[in-house]
């Protein structure tokens, strides 16, 4: 099925339309930061000579912090939004560079990826838990790896019940009519964000925190809960899981920094053996 057939028979979030609202908060610290952060994981600041491939690319934040960092990069996303987004942020911080392209397309589609050729560094950061078929986007992720590249995965951390049942919430808002999401959504923000709330409150200092995630994360906290609320698919795996998956394909695990086992992504970087 199509991302548009998806969308139609309620089976996928638009994560694209959260993307661009997120463009009006891009700064250049918020760039140099998410250079960092790749560097960070990567074990290297220097990217020149190398090819990156963004698998989901989202924003597209995360293209142009390779593209800093010196890498070539090929940035693709299944939802023409997130395409659209990147597209813009490309125009506005690389204009006319001929050394990062862009385009549509799906992590699922191995025709495609054989088509794109071989890259040192292909980074899938919370994007294949999102496509409703995990473990062969995660077997399609390894394809355009060049032997002794990296692959840079997050994949959201097994909860057990309890990821089952923001699984099943999940589900649920994409099949509730468009008019009655955001009550669901509501309950949702209480559920995150009452005790910061009420301890903002005693603390005299109301709202304090909810201003200060907006600066911090881009986007106003109730954006990033319909992000997550909205989230489907939704598939997860533990830290082992992973590990196990990619060393059975001849990879070794360079760097690994997980969620401390809460809600959010385990990071993985590994190498795939020569």
């Amino acid at each position: 099925m199509t991302f548009a057939g998806e969308v139609r028979s309620q089976e996928r979030f638009e994560f694209g339309r959260n993307w661009l609202r997120f463009l009006s908060s891009v700064t250049e610290q918020r760039i140099q930061n998410a250079a960092a952060s790749l560097a960070a994981m990567l074990r290297t600041g220097n990217l020149r000579g190398l090819r990156l491939l963004d698998i989901g690319c989202g924003s597209g934040l995360s293209s142009v912090a390779a593209h800093r960092l010196g890498a070539s990069v090929h940035s693709f996303d299944s939802d023409p939004q997130s395409v659209a987004c990147t597209l813009e942020m490309r125009r506005r911080f690389f204009s006319g560079d001929g050394d990062w392209t862009v385009e549509q397309g799906s992590a699922l589609d191995q025709a495609y990826l054989r088509s794109l050729g071989s890259f040192d560094i292909v980074y899938a950061w919370g994007v294949l838990h999102h496509t409703g078929a995990m473990w062969n986007a995660l077997e399609n992720a390894l394809m355009p790896v060049a032997p002794g590249g990296r692959l840079f995965v997050a994949i959201y951390n097994d909860q057990g019940s309890r990821s089952r049942r923001w699984r099943a919430i999940k589900r649920l808002y994409n099949h509730t009519p468009p008019s009655l999401r955001g009550g669901l959504a509501l309950a949702v923000a209480i559920h995150q964000w009452w005790r910061r709330m009420l301890k903002d409150f005693l603390m005299l200092r109301p709202f304090s925190t909810w201003r200060a995630y907006s600066v911090q994360r881009g986007m106003s906290p109730w954006r990033d809960v319909v992000d997550w609320v909205g989230g489907y698919p939704f598939e997860v795996a533990k830290p082992e899981e992973i590990f196990d998956f990619y060393r059975s394909r001849n990879c070794e695990l360079l760097a690994l920094k997980t969620c401390g086992g809460g809600l959010g992504c385990n990071e993985f970087v590994f190498r795939r053996i020569l």
